[in-house]
């Protein structure tokens, strides 16, 4: 199957060579890097790793991967950070249960593996198994992690019809698959301090209220009501 990794990207000329040298060649078939409007060298950094390079000057987590999804050639789509706190090398970690037909969707959980000191925010830690309990609660989907490093099947995702083009985005994913019975599988993944400085959303009072915002209203709005289904 075609593999194709989805990296948004904000201001990450710190990080993002790293990143995209540590990604194991052999496990994917294209690399796309969304420029969600960079004031720094992110995308000549990219581009010059190789990488395809979508420059999209409207601001968004949610518009970036939406817009990498749709350029994307790939069965598969994975999704990574450009921040360099996600171990790329695990990669085919999270391909495998797609490859072998057990999982429709594959999440990277942060909390369920090894994490670093510091790597995360005591109050980004609280919120993310918060926001797990609401969806067990709610959807009957046991998790451990909201994490964004993820894989999944591209047309069913496509099915969707993904609306959230903030940092909602993810949760909107977990929770619409979630409602359509997909088979979702969670995978422990390393998680270490970003390169680059603080955190746009952990790292800031107002990422962090704006991050909750969003991912709660996803939580809750599609709590009830008609299934979306795929298609």
């Amino acid at each position: 199957m075609f593999v194709s990794l989805v990296i948004p990207a904000l201001n990450e000329e710190e990080s993002i060579g790293s990143v995209l040298a540590a990604i194991p060649q052999d496990a994917v078939d294209e690399i796309i890097v969304v420029d969600g409007g960079s004031t720094d060298n992110t995308a000549a950094i990219a581009q010059a790793a190789g990488a395809r390079v979508i420059c999209e000057p409207r601001r968004g987590y949610g518009r970036a991967c939406a817009i990498g999804t749709a350029a994307a050639s790939g069965d598969i789509v994975l999704f990574l950070d450009g921040d360099g706190a996600d171990d790329p090398s695990q990669i085919p970690d999270l391909l495998a249960p797609i490859l072998s037909g057990e999982a429709d969707l594959v999440l990277g959980s942060r909390l369920a593996g090894e994490m670093a000191p510091d790597a995360m925010p005591w109050h980004q830690r609280f919120g993310n198994r918060l926001a797990a309990r609401m969806i067990h609660w709610l959807y009957g989907l046991p998790l451990t992690d909201l994490s964004p490093f993820r894989a999944v099947k591209r047309e069913s995702l496509l099915g969707l019809r993904m609306k959230d083009m903030t940092h909602g985005w993810p949760t909107e994913m977990i929770v619409k698959a979630a409602r359509n019975d997909w088979r979702i599988v969670e995978v422990p993944v390393r998680y270490r301090p970003r390169l680059g400085g603080t955190s746009k959303i952990g790292g800031t009072v107002r990422g962090t209220v704006l991050a909750t915002y969003h991912i709660l209203r996803t939580i809750l709005g599609y709590a009830g009501g008609k299934r979306e289904r795929d298609g």
